[in-house]
């Protein structure tokens, strides 16, 4: 692979509109070969989940795939800003599978998580039992397992130090090419050949008043977020798991991306790897390693 590889995305074999009670509209995408196990695949802040093609490209061919962008992101319209929250995101990921069922049928549905979508399904007090409507194994790529206390003076000041990075963060970009020139430097040093003009291709959209481009998740939405994040981390108990469970972390000793993931404590309670040499977008620097994990874990599980 050059280091002008183009990933493209191929066209979804069906679309479903997944409809929220407040009126929001989630696009759910089906993917791989429909003999396969089933996955549910979502995505971290900010992002998309079509820019995970280098990462889910690997599993096209054995996995089912249904994959769907978190509210305001990707293939979604973008809606109030009041809606944009870590309580909606849980409802909306439940409502999700729930439709998976009714529109495709009963089958065992793994969800494959990273970042936001781990601590969404962290938090929902259903998602991981297995029972109709539910998902029996989460493989989670990242999810915030640092559990701050109430009052953690430096939890708080790190993420009102991180919104305020967000919220001034450029939010328009002339083309694509520039926005792939600038994040192929900030954050994708990394990844896999072409990860920046994927990203560029996944996360802006075209500006209404045709001024070039912007991001499809408003910077202001992706800070807000950060808040809610900060208030509902401490409700996450990586001990009290419900259903079977693989976390793949990065690699813990290079300095995080956005918030402290690791925390030595989880170790005992939960099934967990890191991948050396990675960052946060672990999916994105060594796909082929990550599937491997998720590969292992579902085999071990007897899943496949």
């Amino acid at each position: 692979m050059t280091t002008k590889a183009i990933w493209e995305v191929p066209e979804p074999r069906s679309v479903c509109d997944v409809r929220h009670d407040d009126g929001s509209v989630t696009k759910l995408r089906r993917h791989g070969n429909p003999g396969g196990p089933r996955l549910l695949l979502s995505h971290g802040s900010g992002l998309a989940i079509d820019l995970y093609y280098p990462f889910w490209s690997l599993l096209q061919d054995d996995f089912d795939l249904f994959l769907y962008d978190i509210r305001n992101h990707g293939w979604n319209a973008v809606g109030p800003a009041s809606g944009h929250n870590v309580p909606n995101l849980v409802l909306d990921q439940e409502r999700v599978v729930e439709t998976l069922e009714d529109q495709y049928g009963r089958a065992r549905t793994i969800g494959v998580f990273h970042s936001l979508a781990a601590l969404t399904a962290l938090l929902s007090p259903s998602l991981g039992t297995g029972r109709t409507g539910e998902l029996s194994a989460w493989i989670l790529f990242d999810p915030p397992m640092f559990r701050p206390k109430m009052g953690d003076v430096e939890y708080e000041e790190l993420s009102e130090k991180l919104a305020a990075t967000i919220r001034r963060r450029t939010d328009r970009f002339g083309d694509q090419e520039d926005f792939a020139e600038l994040i192929r430097h900030l954050l994708l040093t990394r990844a896999v050949p072409g990860a920046a003009e994927l990203m560029a291709r996944t996360v802006l959209r075209e500006s209404p008043d045709g001024a070039g481009y912007e991001l499809r998740c408003p910077r202001e939405y992706e800070a807000q977020i950060l808040a809610y994040t900060r208030t509902f981390a401490f409700l996450v108990d990586m001990g009290r798991l419900p259903c079977p469970t693989k976390v793949v972390g990065s690699d813990p000793t290079l300095a995080f991306s956005y918030m402290p993931s690791f925390n030595l404590s989880h170790i005992e309670t939960v099934e967990y790897d890191f991948l050396p040499d990675t960052t946060h977008l672990l999916q994105l620097e060594q796909p082929a390693e990550c599937v491997a994990a998720l590969r292992r874990f579902l085999e071990a599980r007897r899943l496949l």
